[in-house]
């Protein structure tokens, strides 16, 4: 069996959840093997409904005192039980903020292998494969963990569309989970949930995205991508060098040292498409680039492409978007 851990907060699920969803139907296409997903934390009966409409075999609540607020030592102690319940021989998550603070512990706890930031699944006559990048993306490694069951697998925002997930023919069966954990055993103090800075934005839960890059010019520049951003409805984003610059926040910048992102739509406007912008960005389902240099490597992966000043393209956007 193959679980899949979702990310819930509040009873606002966690897109990045429905990306895991499809790595876990492309695993299963691999090995036969059924997916649960597990919803746990309070109210997570209207995300449990809202992820039934997946083909997968159920979808298990699990809520416990030890879930709320989020601790990872709260988190580790409930999911160990839930996995000694469930036994299953894949364990995947999305690889979020809160994910990679508890999933070694977890995985160390049970003492497991765990496989982190994964982009792919591959199959073939030696077994399944989990595809991950190293060097800031400049390669890619074919890794099977070894040992016993269950495995860990993280999957990186972006690495699968949230369109591809395969729904099923009629909501798929829910039900509730109980564990016994051991409160004594929860040491930490939760303070409020970790931002990147203050108000940041979590750029991977975007739809829209209006990103710049070099090709912006200069800071007072910017004003023209905001007054497109806000007539489309997006973020606003950049690229390391304008974040460096300090043109707009660090909590802003796409890339391998920045957010990995998988909006609907990604509009790049003056970036060149640098192998460490393009890691950030290559999960988007759309991406519309502007750019002067014909030969930019951003063409490379946009779905449209536009060769031009976008300080001419831009406002006729703006425009035919007003009308």
């Amino acid at each position: 069996m193959i679980l899949v851990i979702a990310e819930q907060q509040n009873g606002k699920l966690n897109r990045a959840t429905w990306e895991t969803i499809v790595g876990a139907q492309m695993l299963a296409t691999a090995s036969s093997a059924p997916i649960t997903v597990l919803v746990p934390g309070a109210n997570g009966a209207s995300v449990a409904a809202e992820l039934a409409a997946a083909k997968v075999s159920d979808v298990v609540t699990l809520e416990h005192a030890a879930l709320e607020p989020y601790t990872p030592d709260g988190f580790t102690a409930a999911l160990q039980a839930a996995i000694a319940q469930l036994s299953p021989a894949y364990v995947l998550l999305p690889h979020t903020y809160q994910t990679r603070d508890f999933a070694p512990k977890l995985a160390t706890r049970l003492d497991r292998a765990i496989i982190t930031d994964v982009t792919a699944v591959r199959t073939g006559g030696a077994g399944v494969a989990f595809v991950r990048p190293m060097f800031q993306g400049k390669l890619t490694a074919d890794v099977m963990p070894q040992g016993p069951a269950p495995h860990f697998v993280t999957f990186q925002i972006g690495a699968y569309r949230v369109d591809q997930v395969t729904k099923g023919s009629q909501p798929a069966p829910t039900r509730a989970l109980t564990v016994t954990v051991d409160a004594s055993a929860i040491r930490q103090k939760p303070e409020a949930p970790f931002q990147q800075a203050k108000q940041a934005v979590d750029l991977s839960q975007a739809e829209r995205i209006v990103s710049v890059g070099r090709g912006i010019k200069e800071q007072t520049n910017i004003a023209l991508a905001q007054k497109l951003a806000d007539a489309i409805g997006a973020e606003i984003a950049a690229s390391r060098p304008i974040c460096d610059a300090g043109w707009l926040p660090m909590e802003r910048q796409v890339g391998s040292s920045g957010q990995t992102v998988a909006p609907k739509l990604y509009l790049a406007l003056g970036i060149s498409g640098a192998i460490q912008h393009l890691v950030g960005m290559k999960g988007s389902s759309t991406v519309v680039a502007i750019n002067k240099d014909p030969d930019a490597p951003i063409f490379e992966v946009a779905d449209y492409g536009i060769v031009g000043d976008l300080f001419e393209i831009v406002p006729a956007i703006i425009e035919a978007v007003k009308t």
